[in-house]
């Protein structure tokens, strides 16, 4: 179960993205690794990939990061 902070984010993150990016592909919370991941893409078929850990801070993902 997501923690409260994690909620929250994502709650400005969804929100961010909203207001930026037409679609939210995909939104998934692991159990095992305690975080939420979503993958947003525009009508460009731009792509953000975004993590929230468990203490509500939330980053962007690119091809060369590692969690």
């Amino acid at each position: 179960m997501p923690t409260v902070e994690q909620a929250l984010s994502c709650v400005r993150v969804c929100q961010m993205l909203s207001n930026l990016y037409q679609q939210i592909y995909l939104f998934r919370y692991d159990s095992n690794y305690k975080t939420i991941f979503i993958l947003a893409r525009n009508d460009n078929n731009e792509e953000l990939q975004i993590v929230i850990f468990a203490n509500g801070i939330w980053r962007f993902i690119d091809d060369e990061t590692q969690l």
